[in-house]
């Protein structure tokens, strides 16, 4: 068992495509991170289905991120999770992964919002302090920031999500999820031979958007 100072944190994420298994230490260093994605047959993501394969390859994920680690299940202080947003039936499978490791190795569990997590891997990744951030992650796009003990929201989509708004146009230009290429990734790709760049209407002022139509 490590020594008070060395303990670590592992921390299960399953909010939708993807299983992941993060490490850190309690000083911030990030130890190891382990994933496996869920490519759909066809579509987007089905919750169920994707939920099937995040129990299938929970196991192997867990192993491999604390091999990665170099740890063993005894080193591990705290089990956290990612309690939402996302996809019920994923979030479900992930909770109960967490759940059953805490309860094993009788060490705390800690729920945590997943809108938040980004931000703050963010923080600690790049040393930002106090930053307003524009948030574009899946089903959301919003513009936050810490004020007065906890996060708020200054502004956001009035329609769709960005990353939403990506896949669903994606989808309908023929594209598909591959590993280790998403739908995000391959519009990038094809976005950077392009040429013609068209002027989009600027319709919501102030802090807000519309990403309707696009």
């Amino acid at each position: 068992m490590k020594g008070p100072d060395e303990a670590c944190c592992l921390g299960v994420e399953s909010t939708a495509d993807d299983f992941g298994v993060g490490i850190s230490a309690f000083n911030g260093e990030i130890l190891a991170n382990a994933s496996s994605d869920y490519i759909p047959e066809e579509g987007g993501i089905h919750p169920r289905k994707a939920a099937r394969h995040h129990a299938e390859v929970a196991d192997k994920v867990l192993r491999e991120a604390l091999s990665k680690a170099e740890i063993k299940p005894s080193d591990l202080a705290l089990i956290a999770f990612s309690q939402g947003p996302g996809l019920g039936p994923c979030l479900r499978t992930g909770a109960t992964v967490a759940r059953a490791l805490a309860m094993y190795l009788d060490v705390p569990l800690v729920g945590v919002n997943h809108s938040i997590a980004h931000i703050e891997i963010g923080k600690l990744k790049t040393g930002a302090q106090d930053p307003v951030t524009l948030y574009v992650s899946g089903g959301n796009t919003l513009v936050s920031a810490f004020d007065s003990g906890r996060y708020r929201v200054f502004g956001e989509t009035l329609d769709i999500a960005l990353g939403n708004c990506l896949d669903v146009f994606a989808r309908e230009a023929g594209l598909r999820h591959k590993r280790g290429m998403p739908l995000g990734a391959a519009l990038e790709k094809l976005a950077a031979d392009g040429e013609k760049l068209i002027s989009l209407p600027y319709i919501v002022k102030g802090m807000d958007m519309s990403l309707s139509g696009l």
